[in-house]
C-alpha cells in the first residue's frame, strides 16, 4: 500500500559518476521538461512517481553505489513509494544482462546512447532543435560542455570504450550554439570535457581541432573563462598552449591524466608513450605557458607494479611538483586487455602506495599555497557555505581543486560573480582570504 501520494507525471534523476554524467542527466532532464514532465535531480521530496538512475561503472567502488542506488529505489518500488524505476548510464551499458537477471523489479535499462529509446519508453518526444537547452545540476554561472563521446585509445586498464564506444566529436558550430544558450542563462565558465579532449576534430575534421574549437568558444559573450579538461598526453596538440598563453578567456590550467611514469607500467598500461616523453611534454607545456595549472591522475598497484616502480614514481611526483594531483587504486575490469595480467598487487598495498603519493602532493600543495599568501586572485564565487563565501581562483575546477573561503560576517559578494581576493591564509588544500 502506498503510503505517499507521486505526482504521476514527476521524474526524479539521480547521478552517480564523472561530469559526463552529470552533462547526459542535463540533457535527458532538459527533453523531458520540454515533453512537460515535471523533473528534479535528486530530488529530496520524495514524491516523484518516476526515477531514473543514470550509472558509474568505471571501477568497482563506481560500480557498487550504482547498484547499491538501484537496489535502494527497487526497494522503495516494492513498498510503494515509486511506481517505475529506470536505469541508465555506464553500469547499464556495461552489464545489462547480468542485472537484468539480477534485478528484474526494474523496469527497463538503457545505454549510454539511448535517450531517444528512454524518452519513447516514456511517452515522450525526443526533440533535436533542444540544442543546448538543458537543466544544469551545477550552479548557474558554470556548466560542463561536452565536446565529444566515446574514446578510441587502447589503454589496457579503461572500459570506457566498451561503455561510451567509439570517439565522436560534436561539431564546433553546435558547441557554440550551446555555449551561447548558456550564456544567456549566466553561464560564466564552461567547462570542457570528454574522455579525450586532445582527439577532438579527429574524426569529423581529418585533425586534431581543439584549437580552433577554443578560439571559437572564446568570442562568445558572456563567457568568461573556459576550462580544459581530459587531456591525453600522446598525440598532445601542442597549438592549444599558444591559444591558452594568448587568450584571456582561457584558463591556463590543463587536466592531464598521465597514470604512471615507468617505462614498464606505461607500455603495459598501452599508453603510448614513455617516461622521457612525459616529462619532456611537462617541461614543454610550462615553458610554453608559465604561468599554467597542472592537474595530473595517477594509478596505484596496475599488475606487475614493483616496490621500484612505486618509488620512482614517488620521486617523480616530488620533483615535479604538480599542482593538483589525484590517486585512484588500480580496479581489475572484465573485458579490458589489463584482465589478462594478474592483479598480483594486494588490495592493502594499493591503498598504502596511493596515500603515499597524496602524503608527498599534500606536502607540494602546502608549500605551492603559502607562496599564495598575500596576492590577490580573480576568484569566482560558487556558494555560501556556514560562515564562508566559497569560490575558485582561476588554477580550480569545482569538486576536485583548491577552494578559497572568504568569511561571510566581514564581506559580502553575490553567488555567481568575480570578486579580487586578497589571500591571507593559506592550508594544502583551501585558501582563506578577503575581498578587495
Amino acid at each position: 500500500m502506498k503510503t505517499k501520494t507521486l505526482k504521476k507525471n514527476k521524474v526524479n534523476v539521480v547521478t552517480l559518476g564523472c561530469s559526463k554524467n552529470i552533462f547526459d542527466s542535463e540533457v535527458l532532464m532538459g527533453q523531458l521538461k520540454a515533453n512537460n514532465y515535471e523533473v528534479e535531480h535528486e530530488s529530496q521530496s520524495d514524491d516523484s512517481s518516476i526515477v531514473i538512475i543514470n550509472t558509474c561503472g568505471f571501477i568497482d567502488n563506481a560500480k557498487q553505489e550504482s547498484i547499491d542506488t538501484i537496489l535502494q529505489f527497487v526497494d522503495a518500488k516494492e513498498n510503494g513509494l515509486v511506481d517505475k524505476v529506470y536505469v541508465t548510464g555506464c553500469l547499464s551499458e556495461r552489464y545489462r544482462p547480468e542485472l537484468e537477471k539480477e534485478i528484474p523489479n526494474v523496469d527497463a535499462w538503457f545505454g549510454t546512447r539511448d535517450l531517444p529509446r528512454l524518452l519513447k519508453t516514456l511517452k515522450a518526444d525526443y526533440k533535436h532543435e533542444l540544442i543546448g537547452e538543458r537543466i544544469l545540476t551545477t550552479p548557474q554561472h558554470y556548466a560542463y560542455l561536452k565536446i565529444s563521446e566515446g574514446c578510441d585509445r587502447p589503454c589496457s586498464f579503461c572500459a570506457i570504450p566498451i561503455m561510451r564506444g567509439k570517439h565522436i566529436s560534436t561539431p564546433i558550430d553546435t558547441l557554440v550554439a550551446q555555449s551561447k544558450i548558456l550564456a544567456k542563462n549566466g553561464t560564466k565558465e564552461l567547462i570542457l570535457i570528454a574522455q579525450d579532449s586532445t582527439y577532438y576534430g579527429l574524426d569529423i575534421y581529418g585533425k586534431r581541432n581543439l584549437e580552433e574549437l577554443l578560439l571559437k568558444l572564446s568570442e562568445v559573450d558572456g563567457i568568461d573563462w573556459i576550462r580544459l579538461h581530459y587531456a591525453f598526453p600522446s598525440g598532445f596538440p601542442t597549438g592549444i598552449l599558444d591559444v591558452m598563453r594568448e587568450t584571456p578567456k582561457i584558463c591556463n590550467y590543463l587536466d592531464m591524466p598521465l597514470q604512471h611514469i615507468t617505462d614498464n607500467m606505461l607500455k603495459s598500461m598501452k599508453r603510448g608513450t614513455t617516461k622521457q616523453k612525459t616529462i619532456d611534454l611537462v617541461n614543454m607545456i610550462r615553458d610554453k605557458v608559465p604561468t599554467i595549472t597542472l592537474r595530473t591522475t595517477l594509478i596505484a598497484g596496475f599488475p606487475g607494479e614493483t616496490e621500484k616502480d612505486h618509488e620512482e614514481m614517488l620521486k617523480w611526483v616530488e620533483e615535479t611538483r604538480f599542482d593538483r594531483l589525484g590517486v585512484f587504486n588500480y580496479s581489475h575490469e572484465e573485458n579490458t586487455s589489463a584482465f589478462l595480467l594478474n592483479d598480483d598487487v594486494p588490495a592493502i598495498v594499493k591503498q598504502q602506495r596511493a596515500e603515499a603519493v597524496m602524503e608527498v602532493q599534500q606536502g607540494i600543495s602546502f608549500e605551492i599555497n603559502q607562496k599564495k599568501v598575500g596576492n590577490t586572485y580573480k576568484v569566482l564565487v560558487d556558494r555560501k557555505e556556514g560562515n564562508y563565501f566559497v569560490g575558485r581562483t582561476e588554477a580550480d575546477s569545482p569538486e576536485v581543486d583548491n577552494e578559497v573561503l572568504i568569511e561571510a560576517k566581514n564581506d559580502f559578494v553575490r553567488i555567481g560573480d568575480f570578486a579580487n581576493v586578497k589571500i591571507d591564509k593559506a592550508e594544502e588544500f583551501d585558501l582563506y582570504g578577503k575581498l578587495i
